[in-house]
């Protein structure tokens, strides 16, 4: 790793806000889909470890309803999770989630990465170059290009979309600090759906990261044999 690399991962306060508000409503399931097994753990210990694995090594946030921080606690316990984490309360939205979570960060100069509880599969690479690039630019956010063709249907009819130009936007999104604190001090839109987009609406520019199509979010129940092959295949760490 470059000095340059290490003088940031040593000098700068590093977050990551861990968001896991989601119900099990698309997986058909009782619980939230972060608590799931895959291969016999739940979906949210690999995402909390694969930042506990990077060089940014951040100080980790979760973000629950509380009417899960007693069942976690359990889940913690069963499986010896000994990762340092903070635990914060949810709240009506993802906005509002990542919100309270923004209230444990005092440091402006942080960098702080948001990050989807269902995406086990975040490489440390992916998450230690958006911090990076965070650092450089303000704003880092995970993306891949399609790989397939894309349409968009308005007014009931399809227009055929240039597929090189499309981007799939995954999680970590990163910021500094001070910039996420400004943009989430902006009342809350509908039209909020993801950090990205409510820090676009501050005025800010986003730029870029190279994500990994391995990056998936767990949505559906075909998923989660998804993310158990391709666990099985990653090297342990």
């Amino acid at each position: 790793m470059s000095s340059n690399h290490e003088s940031l991962f040593s000098n700068i306060p590093k977050y990551v806000i861990i968001v896991a508000g989601g119900s099990g409503s698309r997986m058909q399931s009782a619980i939230p889909k972060q608590f799931l097994l895959v291969n016999g753990k739940p979906v949210l210990m690999y995402t909390i470890e694969a930042f506990n694995n990077t060089e940014a090594n951040p100080q980790i946030i979760l973000v629950l309803p509380t009417d899960y921080h007693e069942y976690w606690q359990q889940l913690i316990k069963k499986h010896t999770f000994n990762i340092p984490h903070q635990l914060v309360t949810g709240g009506e939205t993802r906005f509002h989630s990542v919100k309270n979570g923004l209230t444990l960060i005092t440091d402006h100069e942080a960098l702080v990465a948001v990050q989807d509880a269902v995406r086990p599969l975040t490489s440390p690479l992916t998450i230690d170059e958006a911090y990076q690039c965070a650092n450089e630019h303000g704003t880092a956010v995970v993306a891949v290009k399609s790989r397939d063709s894309i349409r968009q249907v308005k007014d009931g009819k399809s227009v055929s979309l240039i597929r090189d130009e499309i981007y799939l936007v995954q999680t970590p999104q990163t910021f500094k600090a001070s910039l996420l604190r400004k943009a989430y001090e902006q009342p809350f839109s509908p039209n909020f759906t993801d950090d990205a987009s409510v820090v676009e609406q501050y005025g800010a520019e986003i730029k870029l990261t190279e994500g990994d199509h391995s990056n998936i979010k767990i949505t559906f129940p075909e998923d989660i044999a998804i993310a158990e092959l391709l666990l099985s295949k990653k090297p342990q760490v």
